[in-house]
């Protein structure tokens, strides 16, 4: 059987995407050279964006995979160099097409993103563990999802998607979001990025006021290379403070989801989050009533009716539905009712959401109907710049 020529190896690698930048490794000018023997022997030399690559076992197994699947291949070899800063310059230039380094893409006018923050009146309230269940349930759908765990000071979603003591790549000034672990079916999972991330130290606090706040959060919008997401999702801090008005001055078309329990005091403070959305321009697009009930587990093992348990309460959620509608001026629904379930805490806690880890359980059913209910919803243009021009006199 005779090797295969260059221009298959070429073709085979162009299969293989960069595991952080998800794009081939060809377009990317990351394949440095292809030497093939008559003998069949392939040596491919692949160039790392920095020397520490969290991925470079990665890109090993698929360059390896890729090419030895070509006729005519007897062994394949993988040598690994890093690119030169002027290389990494050009890979920068590459992944920002050409835009200013601090423009957030997310705000551009012709941005297809859907961009949707989470946010809440109080803590405690179960906003994370609502954000990467969305986040999870829309990437299971299909769609290509980013997180930003905008919540400076309480960050726990990456350890809720897994991915607690990983580190962003930097091309130069340009960050990689950290992936998470690939979905059934090899779906590709959320990105996320976390000022956690970012930190020298796991256990280092953060202490920071107005200004560092705001320039944090945007750098995690305009220095990571998000790529082409269908889906963007911040998790924001509680409260009306400094990120939630900096995200409306950034971000004004985000649309903002509340989340609550059905507390009469939790149910308050989640309003005044709603409100303050609307200060700043932004649609609220639904609530969220988490804790809303414990299923009566001792009728479940006699096989009774479904017996509710309202521990905190009831109605919460849509008390601050109907006031947010009256409030605002426009339907505001609530969206779901998520059930306490010790499977969802385990889940979070295990960095494997319940949506992924449990899917039939009554708490990962509510959450993925409030996925597919936003996810299915067109991205709201209201208020928006469309970049049009008169062209001409009537």
């Amino acid at each position: 059987m005779t090797s295969p020529s260059l221009e298959q190896v070429q073709r085979a690698l162009a299969t293989v995407n960069d595991p952080e930048i998800r794009k081939p490794i060809t377009e990317l000018g990351m394949v440095d050279g292809v030497d093939v023997t008559p003998s069949g022997e392939v040596a491919v030399k692949v160039l790392l964006t920095v020397a520490g690559c969290p991925m470079k076992e990665t890109i090993t197994r698929d360059v390896t995979a890729a090419v030895g699947a070509l006729p005519g291949v007897a062994r394949v070899r993988v040598d690994l160099g890093v690119m030169s800063e002027e290389q990494r310059s050009g890979l920068q230039g590459k992944l920002r097409g050409g835009q200013a380094a601090r423009e957030i893409p997310f705000a551009r006018p012709d941005s297809l993103t859907k961009v949707f923050a989470v946010a809440s009146g109080k803590g405690g309230v179960g906003k994370s563990s609502v954000t990467v269940n969305l986040a999870m349930a829309m990437a299971q759908a299909g769609h290509k999802v980013g997180v930003v765990d905008a919540d400076i000071y309480g960050h726990s979603v990456p350890a809720m998607l897994g991915v607690a003591d990983a580190r962003p790549t930097q091309v130069e000034e340009l960050i990689m979001p950290v992936p998470t672990r690939p979905l059934e079916g090899g779906t590709v999972g959320p990105s996320v990025i976390s000022i956690g991330m970012l930190k020298p130290r796991r256990d280092q606090v953060v202490a920071w006021r107005g200004p560092m706040l705001d320039r944090a959060l945007v750098q995690m919008l305009s220095d990571v290379f998000w790529g082409d997401l269908d889906v963007l999702l911040l998790d924001l801090p509680p409260g009306t403070g400094d990120v939630p008005m900096s995200l409306g001055q950034h971000l004004p078309n985000a649309e903002v989801i509340v989340v609550t329990t059905p507390q009469e005091a939790a149910a308050e403070v989640a309003e005044r989050a709603g409100t303050m959305a609307s200060m700043m321009k932004q649609r609220v697009v639904g609530v969220v009533e988490n804790m809303s009930y414990l299923a009566c587990p001792h009728c479940a093992e006699a096989g009774a009716p479904e017996h509710r348990i309202d521990i905190f309460g009831s109605g919460g959620g849509s008390r601050v539905a109907q006031t947010l509608t009256q409030r605002l001026g426009y339907d505001v629904p609530l969206l779901g009712e998520v059930p306490l379930d010790t499977r969802l805490r385990e889940g979070g806690d295990a960095g494997l959401p319940i949506v992924i880890a449990d899917p039939e359980a009554p708490a990962a059913v509510a959450l993925a109907r409030v996925a597919r209910t936003i996810g299915g919803r067109g991205r709201n243009l209201a208020g928006l710049q469309l970049g049009l021009t008169p062209a001409g006199k009537f």
